[in-house]
């Protein structure tokens, strides 16, 4: 009776007692709202954030069919995919420490022993045979929490691999719509570079028909031909720069260079709204800051285990099972085997080995307290840097237009001041060349401004939340 209430005493301590620290996660200072300029500073409930496939937000079909084919054929997907089913597989094998272990196993040999043997008995048979049939069962018992920490470590390894999966996916999705967009604005240039060229031929062929007449210079024929030949080359310069982008979007959806046809399309989607929520809310929307902080708990959970070193472990065994010389009558009473009782490993000495793991574990720990910290103030720093983006390029964009209707009215000034004979050519070539820098200027802004968007969506943690963590194994 007491020797079975030791064992149950043993059994409760097994389950109350873990040498890992207190886990906290460090303070990190959070702004009571996010920075940035414009109307994107003002904070909303957090249920109003963008959920699901955020990139709908931008009504574009053909972006929504780029996205769906990233998550079906992307191979940088797969990769993480399979990393993680990696973590998950380890988390399962450090969990399983918790259980006994059972085996089981038997042979039917036939064996003779040397005439040489040393000490052989002349009684002894020189063939016998050994049937054996048996099991064995052992259990830690986690007095120290040994088992319990390496568990615990491997399910924060593998939560923080799942924070690692959707933080590329959203870095993926993300990089996906800023490289459509900004083949948007390609689009775009290439349609004011279209209008362009053929504005230029018409006022090529108004100076040659002036010089013919010999109302027009040479130089002013030269301009012109200059004028034509450089918007030509610099169309040339866009449609590379498209087809390289167009390269790199079918890299991301798993497509070779050919595979993804996306005809020119110059219209811009309009940048959409994105209510931020606060920034407190901020730590539960990205996988990057949960992964994060998921090391923070593993490594937290290996120093208990690198504590444990010092203390015994001691395992319960069992084992059992019929063994005869003779198949016949093999599994009766008699030929029953058994043996059960506990056993103890404690190392004495090892010249400081288990003393600097757990300095190890200890700086490992605060190496990943820093890398979060680090992660947050990043997080709350990109937000704002996209905000501060979108605010500024919005101003900026509205005196560009302005500069943009200002540069056309000069543009059809001095072609009419040239046509009247009022003004040389060079006039008429420095208003084109105005003309053109504002409108692509324009258009650069509103591909910016795209991106931005893109990359708030990205800083706010796109449609993740934490509670998409896996809580098990």
């Amino acid at each position: 009776m007491r020797l079975r209430s030791a064992w149950i005493g043993l059994l409760v301590l097994a389950g109350g007692c873990s040498l890992a620290p207190r886990y906290e996660v460090p303070d990190v200072p959070v702004p009571e709202r996010y920075g940035g300029e414009g109307s994107w500073q003002s904070a909303s409930p957090g249920d109003a954030l963008p959920r699901g496939p955020w990139w709908s937000r931008y009504a574009d079909p053909r972006l929504d069919e780029l996205e769906a084919a990233l998550e079906r054929d992307s191979p940088d997907l797969a990769t993480a995919v399979a990393r993680y089913g990696e973590a998950r597989a380890l988390a399962a094998e450090a969990g399983a420490g918790l259980f006994p272990v059972v085996v089981a196993g038997g042979y039917a040999n036939s064996d003779r022993q040397s005439d040489n043997r040393p000490l052989r008995s002349a009684t002894q048979p020189a063939t016998y045979r050994d049937n054996l049939l048996g099991g064995a069962a052992s259990y830690e018992l986690d007095l120290w929490g040994r088992a319990r920490n390496v568990a615990a470590a491997g399910r924060a390894a593998a939560q923080a691999s799942a924070g690692d999966l959707a933080s590329l996916r959203l870095g993926l999705q993300a990089e996906l719509a800023a490289d459509y967009l900004t083949l948007c604005g390609l689009d775009a240039q290439l349609k004011l570079y279209d209008d362009t060229i053929t504005a230029y031929t018409r006022a090529l062929d108004l100076v040659r028909d002036r010089y013919q007449g010999g109302i027009a210079s040479g130089l002013d024929l030269a301009r012109a031909e200059n004028q034509l030949a450089t918007a030509q080359a610099q169309r040339t310069d866009y449609l590379a720069r498209r087809e390289l982008l167009l390269h790199a979007i079918a890299r991301l959806v798993g497509r070779a260079p050919d595979q993804v046809p996306l005809p020119p399309r110059p219209e811009l989607p309009a940048v959409p709204d994105i209510p931020l929520g606060v920034p407190s809310t901020l730590v539960e929307r990205r996988p990057d800051v949960a992964a994060a902080e998921r090391r923070m708990a593993s490594a937290n959970a290996d120093i208990g285990v690198a504590r444990a070193a010092y203390f015994p472990r001691i395992t319960l065994g069992a084992t059992g099972g019929f063994e005869s010389t003779s198949a016949g009558g093999w599994l009766t009473a008699p030929n029953r085997f058994w043996a059960v009782g506990p056993q103890a490993l404690l190392t004495l000495f090892d010249a400081g080995l288990r003393r600097a793991e757990v300095e190890r574990t200890r700086a490992v720990f605060d190496e990943a307290a820093a890398r979060y910290r680090g992660t947050v103030l990043s997080a709350f720093q990109e937000v704002a840097d996209n905000l501060t983006l979108l605010g500024r390029l919005g101003t900026e964009s509205e005196q560009q237009t302005l500069a943009a209707r200002a540069a056309e009215r000069s543009l059809a000034l001095a072609t009419s001041r040239y046509t009247e004979g009022a003004a040389s050519y060079l006039e008429v070539v420095t208003a084109q060349t105005s003309a053109l820098q504002a409108e692509g200027a324009l258009v650069a802004l509103d591909v910016r401004r795209l991106t931005a968007s893109v990359g708030l969506v990205r800083g706010l943690g796109g449609g993740w939340t934490r509670a998409e963590l896996p809580n098990g194994r």
